[in-house]
């Protein structure tokens, strides 16, 4: 099918438009962009230079895809902002470009739905099936991985890992680690245990969400120093892929872990 362009928005001749693009009223596209086949925006859509858009993506009015960062030593370097296929993005939402002091360009998956009011800060990379709620904002270079859920208003600061599968709570603040599988809220976010209704709904068998709770409990509630919990759960649980990336992921972080809520379970 033919692209079509409502004759109020203004395309720069340097965009390369796909296949059966439609583009809403009073839309500006700018040089140097990509967007990809079967993609929609809707009115007042903004597609800043140095965007390159998969296919299939929907842009609900007002949003604002690969604008300059945030950042006070940024210098318009040609720095992208790379986004997969079949993405949601919804009102006002903002994506920025990466860094030369970063990764030189942010990262977006496939079949992430970002809501109203969502801010992806410079040199982020988000992965496959992210689920980021209104007014949520992430700063720079925060990493999320697939299948996350970041609850409505939360904040996540930079440098920030956010592993597989995690849910984050709404009107919570991250300022460390998040691993994968794990459900976290609070002002200043605390592990509440595994993600056990995610994990079901994602098709993970009772014997993995159960090896995953008993590790959890071991390295989060047991008492035992880090190194000593980790060990007792890397021995008792290797046979179980999940629980490997779980220690991994612990081993290598370099911010620290959210810390455990000590309340009941």
């Amino acid at each position: 099918m033919a692209t079509e362009i409502h004759p109020s928005s203004i395309v720069d001749p340097g965009a390369q438009l796909g296949e059966n693009v439609k583009i809403g009223p009073f839309c500006v596209v700018e040089r140097n962009t990509v967007i990809g086949d079967n993609c929609s925006l809707d009115a007042y859509v903004q597609i800043k230079s140095f965007t390159r858009m998969g296919s299939g993506n929907v842009v609900h009015t007002g949003a604002v895809l690969g604008g300059p960062p945030q950042h006070l030593a940024f210098k318009e370097e040609e720095t992208t902002v790379e986004i997969g296929d079949n993405n949601i993005f919804r009102e006002y939402m903002t994506v920025h470009r990466g860094t030369v002091q970063g990764h030189g360009k942010t990262v977006i998956g496939n079949n992430c739905m970002l809501m109203a009011y969502v801010h992806v800060a410079h040199d982020c990379t988000l992965g496959n099936h992210v689920i980021m709620a209104n007014a949520s904002s992430l700063a720079g270079h925060v990493e999320v991985g697939n299948h996350v859920t970041i609850g409505g208003m939360s904040g996540i600061h930079q440098f920030v890992r956010i592993g597989d599968y995690a849910f984050l709570g709404a009107m919570s603040g991250f300022a460390k680690d998040l691993p994968p599988y794990m459900l976290a809220t609070g002002v200043r976010g605390l592990l509440h245990g595994p993600n056990s209704i995610g994990l079901r709904r994602h098709g993970f068998d009772s014997k993995t969400c159960m090896a995953i709770k008993k590790a959890y409990r071991i390295i989060f509630r047991s008492g035992l120093t880090k190194e000593e919990s980790i060990e007792m759960a890397e021995k008792e649980f290797s046979e179980v892929p999940e629980v490997t990336t779980l220690i991994q992921f612990i081993r290598s972080s370099e911010r620290g872990i959210c810390p455990a809520d000590r309340g009941p379970e």
